[in-house]
């Protein structure tokens, strides 16, 4: 699973606009933490340490303690809003995980032993339908990714979300289709005479 994070922070006594534009002078995140049956708690984190966790590639997919007050928040960061220019974290938003709590996530996926499939060595591309899954499962068991074995396929196999091995504790948050993950394609069908680019059924 993806490493725990944490994240120390303040309480915010003032909201608004103004409010928030002194504490992001000040080097300061405001943000809240929301969920499991409680009051929205407004607080603020540092920038620094804020875009230091971002820049770990898994945060998003992390559970993130939030230290306030003395008190420790087990999270799970749910958005993060960016300014259009500079890119500076704005806002951030955290869900807090109640005991027995099951969450819903995205995790990248990873294809291994491209090397091993015979429709990729024959000049196959790998038309990935889904760089991401949507998963449920417990906080403590999040993944960092899912990886998905292409060994032996060829040039027209697909992969379909039944064919994948999730962890233990985790399962596909679309459970009403077998849908596609990524099928190998000929170089040629890229790109049909029509125009199609159409997404495979399933998808």
């Amino acid at each position: 699973m993806s490493d725990m994070l944490n994240l120390p922070a303040e309480t915010r006594e003032r909201a608004g606009k103004g409010a928030s534009r002194a504490l992001r002078r000040e080097g300061r995140v405001p943000a809240v933490v929301y969920g499991g049956n409680e009051a929205p708690l407004s607080i603020h984190v540092e920038e620094k340490e804020l875009a230091r966790q971002l820049g770990t590639g898994h945060f998003f997919n992390s559970i993130v303690e939030i230290v306030v007050g003395g008190e420790t928040l087990r999270t799970l960061p749910k958005d993060v809003a960016f300014h259009p220019v500079s890119d500076r974290p704005l806002h951030a938003d955290f869900l807090r995980l109640a005991a027995n709590a099951r969450v819903h996530v995205e995790v990248p996926v990873v294809f291994d032993n491209e090397g091993a499939s015979p429709g990729l060595k024959r000049g196959g591309v790998l038309n990935i339908v889904r760089h991401e899954l949507a998963l449920v499962c417990a906080p403590e068991s999040i993944p960092e990714a899912i990886h998905i074995d292409v060994t032996g396929l060829d040039v027209g196999d697909s992969i379909h979300i039944s064919h994948v091995k999730l962890p233990d504790g985790a399962a596909s948050a679309i459970s009403d289709r077998d849908f596609t993950i990524a099928t190998i394609v000929a170089p040629s069908a890229l790109k049909s005479e029509e125009g199609d680019n159409e997404t495979p059924v399933g998808a």
